[in-house]
């Protein structure tokens, strides 16, 4: 039986609320003031899960050396989701989808930023390739304060045929590059999308920059040469949303 101990008060309490990991055990540290866990205690109990009060150095032992804000879950693995479940219903509930594609992204920090940007501007699901790219482990749920547990995300072979069969189910593929020619803010963002962001160094592989139907730059101004990944995706994934609203 595989199991994963995931952590910190927010990640444990988004993951009980989404309901969508099994939960074997609750561990709360002894050392710790139980007034910010009592939410998480609350919803352990209401569903008859068990729950154990450690000392700090065996808490230590269980999480790593960590922030673990001294609350712990022993669950199943993140529960991905397949390309077709991902398109079965828009948030829109007129077909009219908006994903998140993520081309070899590395920083497990920058994948849990650009998740919890996405649970809250509406993505219908995040794809990520299977290899030379962050994975949804413990650490991304921290790091994205828990909405990885609400998210549809899926890990796909070959990002560039899951374009093509995006293509083929009626989306738009946006590619962000930092030199494309036209803006974010001249294009059309509000139709059924998939915004596609490069990883830390690279950006775009020539591959899937190639299959993307439009190719938007993110206007910037001063010294510094481009933003991160999870700050450009926000910003991409907000006017989207800003335009889909107006829509």
């Amino acid at each position: 039986m595989k199991t994963e101990i995931l952590y910190g008060i927010h990640p444990v309490h988004e993951m009980l609320s989404a309901g969508r990991r099994r939960v074997y055990e609750i561990y709360l540290a002894k050392e710790k003031n139980t007034a910010r866990l009592k939410p998480i205690i609350s919803l352990a109990e209401s569903r008859g899960i068990s729950r154990q009060t450690i000392g700090s150095a065996n808490f230590k032992a269980l999480v790593g050396p960590v922030v673990h804000q001294g609350v712990a879950a022993r669950v199943s693995p993140y529960p991905l989701a397949t390309l077709t479940e991902i398109l079965q219903t828009s948030q829109a509930g007129d077909d009219r989808f908006f994903l998140l594609m993520l081309d070899s992204l590395i920083d497990p920090q920058n994948l849990g930023a650009l998740i919890r940007t996405a649970l809250c501007a509406g993505i219908d699901g995040v794809i990520l390739p299977k290899d030379n790219c962050a994975t949804p482990t413990t650490a991304v749920s921290r790091a994205s304060a828990g909405a990885l547990e609400h998210i549809k995300l899926s890990r796909v072979t070959n990002l560039v045929q899951t374009i093509k069969l995006c293509k083929n189910r009626g989306l738009w593929i946006i590619g962000l590059l930092k030199d494309a020619q036209q803006s974010i803010y001249a294009g059309d963002l509000a139709g059924s999308i998939a915004l596609v962001l490069g990883g830390e160094q690279k950006g775009l592989r020539p591959l899937v920059r190639k299959n993307c139907d439009f190719l938007f730059s993110i206007p910037q101004q001063g010294p510094v040469d481009s933003l991160n990944a999870s700050a450009a995706g926000a910003v991409a994934m907000y006017e989207a949303w800003r335009q889909r609203q107006e829509r």
